[in-house]
Protein backbone atom coordinates (compact mmCIF):
# COMPACT_ATOMS: atom_id res chain seq x y z
CA UNK A 1 0.00 0.00 0.00
CA UNK A 2 1.47 3.32 -1.06
CA UNK A 3 0.90 6.35 1.12
CA UNK A 4 0.93 9.78 -0.44
CA UNK A 5 3.20 12.24 1.37
CA UNK A 6 0.81 15.14 0.74
CA UNK A 7 -2.27 13.40 2.17
CA UNK A 8 -4.27 15.65 4.50
CA UNK A 9 -4.54 14.05 7.94
CA UNK A 10 -6.53 16.74 9.72
CA UNK A 11 -8.62 19.62 8.50
CA UNK A 12 -11.01 22.25 9.76
CA UNK A 13 -14.18 23.04 7.84
CA UNK A 14 -16.47 26.03 7.54
CA UNK A 15 -18.94 24.01 9.63
CA UNK A 16 -16.31 23.87 12.42
CA UNK A 17 -15.77 27.63 12.23
CA UNK A 18 -19.52 28.33 12.25
CA UNK A 19 -20.02 25.99 15.23
CA UNK A 20 -17.46 27.95 17.26
CA UNK A 21 -18.97 31.26 16.13
CA UNK A 22 -22.43 30.09 17.17
CA UNK A 23 -21.16 29.06 20.61
CA UNK A 24 -18.98 32.13 21.14
CA UNK A 25 -21.09 34.83 19.47
CA UNK A 26 -24.59 33.33 19.29
CA UNK A 27 -24.52 33.93 15.53
CA UNK A 28 -22.92 32.65 12.36
CA UNK A 29 -20.14 34.51 10.61
CA UNK A 30 -20.61 36.30 7.31
CA UNK A 31 -18.70 35.06 4.26
CA UNK A 32 -16.28 37.97 4.68
CA UNK A 33 -15.68 37.10 8.36
CA UNK A 34 -15.15 33.43 7.48
CA UNK A 35 -12.51 34.39 4.93
CA UNK A 36 -10.67 36.50 7.52
CA UNK A 37 -10.82 33.70 10.10
CA UNK A 38 -9.63 31.03 7.68
CA UNK A 39 -6.67 33.21 6.73
CA UNK A 40 -5.73 33.60 10.41
CA UNK A 41 -6.57 30.31 12.14
CA UNK A 42 -3.37 28.52 11.09
CA UNK A 43 -1.35 31.14 12.96
CA UNK A 44 -2.89 29.95 16.22
CA UNK A 45 -2.41 26.19 15.87
CA UNK A 46 0.86 24.88 17.33
CA UNK A 47 1.42 22.28 14.56
CA UNK A 48 4.88 21.19 15.66
CA UNK A 49 3.79 20.66 19.26
CA UNK A 50 0.67 18.72 18.25
CA UNK A 51 2.67 16.39 16.01
CA UNK A 52 5.44 15.94 18.57
CA UNK A 53 2.96 15.13 21.36
CA UNK A 54 1.11 12.64 19.15
CA UNK A 55 4.37 10.90 18.20
CA UNK A 56 5.50 10.67 21.82
CA UNK A 57 2.11 9.40 22.99
CA UNK A 58 2.09 6.76 20.25
CA UNK A 59 5.58 5.61 21.25
CA UNK A 60 4.64 5.48 24.93
CA UNK A 61 1.52 3.43 24.18
CA UNK A 62 3.64 1.01 22.17
CA UNK A 63 6.33 0.96 24.90
CA UNK A 64 8.90 2.31 22.48
CA UNK A 65 10.91 5.13 23.99
CA UNK A 66 12.65 7.58 21.63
Amino acid sequence: MTKKKDKVIYQLTIVDIQEVASQELDRELSPEEIELVQNMVGDYIPWYDAISLAINEMLAKNNKQP
